[in-house]
């Protein structure tokens, strides 16, 4: 199989099921967001260097393959039947839930807002965290107009949480510390 194809010289794009719209279609921005959310969860990985951490990240980035295969499906043409995506598994919105209480609970509490920074594996994960908040804002306005399962906007809110969490175990595990935002301009006052 070749890696071209053609098919979208004009703009548009194949949906999974048939069916195309426009490459700046806001399906196709969901799309790319979860990509782009992928990429940077690769980036991500190989900066961390907890292996529980690295493993939980991969699992995710396969879970990010059935987002964007659900994001991929629009609605059936007439005459067709939407076709079957694979899904979100089963119980890992609850999963994610218990590796952020995982992650939280050698951490110390939170009393201050903290900027995104850090050590590396923190930053990155940082970096990860905003581009699922991208995605999730994107995929929010797609299910606006048009059938999304509610499973995936449950998926990337928890998601960003995790990211956050685990950003700030990075930095704790580092001994570097949350990175604290100091109110006035340039820092302290």
């Amino acid at each position: 199989m070749k890696i071209y194809t053609r098919g979208g010289d004009g703009g548009e794009t194949a949906l999974f099921g048939g069916g195309r719209v426009g490459k700046g279609h806001l399906r196709v921005e969901a799309m790319g967001d979860v990509d782009e959310l992928n990429a940077s969860l690769g980036c991500a990985i190989n900066e961390v260097a907890d292996a529980t951490v690295r493993e939980r990240l991969e699992s995710i980035q396969h879970d990010l393959f059935a987002v964007g295969s659900e994001l991929a499906t629009g609605t059936p043409e007439p005459g067709r039947k939407k076709p079957e995506t694979p899904g979100v598994p089963a119980g890992r919105i609850s999963e994610l839930e218990r590796w952020i209480d995982e992650a939280e609970a050698p951490l110390p509490a939170l009393t201050v807002f903290i900027l995104p920074g850090g050590a590396p594996a923190a930053s990155a994960l940082h970096l990860a965290r905003t581009v699922c908040r991208r995605a999730e804002r994107t995929v929010v306005r797609l299910a606006d107009s048009e059938d999304i399962d509610g499973v995936v906007l449950a998926y990337l809110n928890r998601l960003s949480d995790l990211l956050f969490v685990l950003a700030r175990g990075e930095n704790h595990r580092a001994g570097a510390g949350d990175v604290e935002w100091k109110k006035g301009p340039g820092g302290p006052i």
